[in-house]
């Protein structure tokens, strides 16, 4: 079969590669469509990457293709979804229903393994997949619906994380109308009754932001942060999702939360702030709670496939062969992919 996998430090190739062979409780998925994230373009981009060659793509859909000899309750050609966080479920934190923190495969300063992250992942003809990570999709197309797996699935776990400040009258920020912000934007919209405000560089990005519902949309200058005040009489934004963590968007973030405020850092762009406890510091507010956090829960992503099963969520995509998978991290580096890239194999 073919596959996209990253070979050596910076370099991706298409190639052939062996069918994977099942254990009896796998599952073989056909590939019907592989999200690209910017979370791919980091591990092409570090240098010293421990696992190579590695098929890349860890926001996966297809159709059940052959089931291991233990496998009950799926069927061949069954549209299924890859669940991002393959934890133990036997731990503490995933008896609680906390898998994306898994103490077994995690631990305190790692994260569960996922795959195209380590295991092999689903920029290929076929994955193969331990039966319990399969979620099914029903109606949806698996062609488009990778992306609910991690722009989806990361997304709605931040905004749940936060509910608790998003009650009628609230404002929430979103930065980065990307892969992940526009889906977090209609999640918002979905699950919450906050007015919500889109920030982004590009004027195409907020027009995808209006088309899916933002009160407001911002172009990100130096005026964004005064005007997100001013819209909130100065008091600043009960919640902030940052879906790129880039220096500026950092910056923009921690200068329009309000006092008990959730600042939540979504994307991994590598900006920092500083904190002090000093009681005359002013970098933050009183009582704001901050958090980054890794994918998110199996019922997190159940939640997030009714949501686009009742067509209250969508993805935007644009859709390329695996074999122009190269081409497709090409664009996304460039700013060139409206929503989410997604590699569709030929077979």
């Amino acid at each position: 079969m073919r596959a996209l996998q990253i070979v050596a430090d910076h370099e991706l190739k298409v190639q052939d590669v062996p069918v994977p062979e099942l254990m009896p409780d796998e599952v073989l998925v056909r590939v019907a469509g592989a999200g690209l994230c910017h979370s791919d373009l980091h591990v092409l981009h570090m240098d010293g990457w421990p696992i190579t060659p590695m098929t890349l793509g860890h926001e996966t859909a297809g159709r059940v293709e052959q089931l291991g000899a233990n496998v009950i309750g799926l069927s061949e050609g069954d549209a299924v979804l890859v669940y991002l966080v393959w934890a133990c479920g036997v731990c503490r934190a995933c008896v609680e229903g906390r898998d994306n923190v898994c103490i077994t495969t995690g631990g305190r300063l790692g994260m569960p393994p996922c795959p195209g992250l380590g295991p092999d992942g689903g920029m290929a003809e076929f994955i193969k997949v331990g039966a319990r990570y399969l979620e099914p999709l029903g109606p949806l197309d698996p062609v488009t619906a990778g992306p609910l797996a991690d722009a989806g699935l990361t997304s709605y776990h931040a905004i749940e994380g936060a509910r608790h400040r998003l009650e009628p009258g609230s404002t929430a920020v979103v930065i980065g109308v990307g892969g992940l912000g526009h889906v977090g934007l209609q999640i918002l919209r979905a699950i919450t009754a906050a007015k919500v405000v889109a920030v982004d560089t590009a004027e195409e990005k907020l027009e995808v932001a209006r088309q899916h519902g933002a009160d407001e949309v911002l172009l990100s200058d130096a005026n964004a942060a005064d005007t997100i005040l001013e819209m909130t009489d100065g008091y600043g934004a009960d919640a902030v999702f940052d879906f790129a963590g880039v220096q500026p968007t950092v910056d923009l973030a921690t200068q329009v939360i309000a006092p008990d405020g959730a600042l939540r850092f979504v994307g991994l762009g590598g900006g920092s702030f500083e904190y002090s406890t000093d009681a005359m510091s002013f970098n933050l507010p009183w009582g704001v709670d901050v958090r980054r956090s890794y994918a998110g829960t199996r019922r997190d992503q159940r939640r997030v496939i009714e949501l686009a099963r009742a067509g209250r969520i969508s993805i935007e995509t644009e859709q390329y062969s695996l074999e122009d998978g190269p081409k497709a991290f090409e664009d996304l580096e460039q700013g060139r992919v409206r929503g989410r890239a997604i590699l569709v194999p030929s077979t």
